[in-house]
């Protein structure tokens, strides 16, 4: 991700603790260390129980400030929010307009997210984080949309958080079968491939940092039982698909004009 004079600010929006440790760790880390105001937002779980506290050291490690909860349930976890919907369930304009407060409020110059196929395993919360999150980055500017969100904010870049195709041999080893492919995208559809390597430390103690997911068997279980060569290998670079947002938000402030 390219570094601009002044560190830009970055608000990172994922679905469930540990996301952001495991998709962009480093960038985080990366960013923080040069200066940069850095947030994440978490679609799912209550700010209530034991992830959110993972979370909150997380985001520590990393420099990341403090949580910034949808509190919606897990797909997969009603216990995760006993007192709110699924996500999954929300209807979709409220979801957006949550998300475009929490935009608007930070100011980001940078929001990243997860990528059209929610990352490689396809978890269908990654995939709606991702959809709500291009909806609010093309609603966030508009003075006409969610006027009770906050002064209208216009980030200058949306990244999309991904693995290219070549990855596949390498991670394939490490990831439990399950007989789905892994769901890559083609190496040159990666717009920003970004060298972690320094941030490394921070990246693995922010992912080890969600202790019952280490302890129950998740990805950063399978992380803590790497060696130190094997976590360079498959942690050491973040890839991002850059998103431009030219064209489609024309076309929505065309459209929003025409309603009014």
């Amino acid at each position: 991700m390219p570094r601009q004079r002044g560190a830009p600010s970055l608000l990172a929006v994922f679905a469930h603790p540990d996301d952001e440790s495991l998709f962009a760790g480093g960038t985080l880390a990366r960013h923080a260390t040069a200066g940069a105001r850095t947030a994440v937002v978490t679609a799912t779980w209550a700010a209530t129980t034991h992830r959110a506290a993972e979370l909150a050291e997380a985001l520590r490690i990393l420099g990341a400030g403090t949580p910034r909860l949808l509190g919606y349930a897990d797909s997969r976890v009603p216990e995760s929010a006993p007192d709110s919907a699924r996500f999954l369930d929300v209807p979709l304009d409220e979801a957006v307009g949550q998300l475009v407060a929490h935009i608007r409020e930070f100011r980001p110059e940078i929001v990243i997210t997860h990528d059209a196929y929610g990352g490689l395993t396809g978890h269908e919360d990654h995939v709606h984080t991702h959809r709500v999150t291009m909806l609010a980055f093309h609603a966030v500017g508009l003075e006409r949309l969610y006027p009770g969100a906050g002064e209208p904010w216009q980030p200058s870049a949306l990244y999309l958080a991904t693995h290219p195709r070549s990855v596949t041999t390498a991670w394939g080893g490490y990831l439990p079968a399950t007989g789905k492919a892994m769901l890559t995208v083609p190496d040159e559809q990666v717009t920003a491939t970004v060298d972690v390597g320094p941030w490394l430390e921070q990246k693995v103690a922010a992912v080890l940092a969600h202790r019952s997911e280490v302890e129950r068997g998740a990805a950063p279980g399978l992380i803590a039982g790497l060696s130190g060569a094997e976590r360079e290998l498959l942690l050491s670079t973040e890839w991002y698909i850059r998103h431009n947002p030219v064209s489609a938000l024309t076309a929505l402030t065309a459209l929003t004009e025409l309603m009014a």
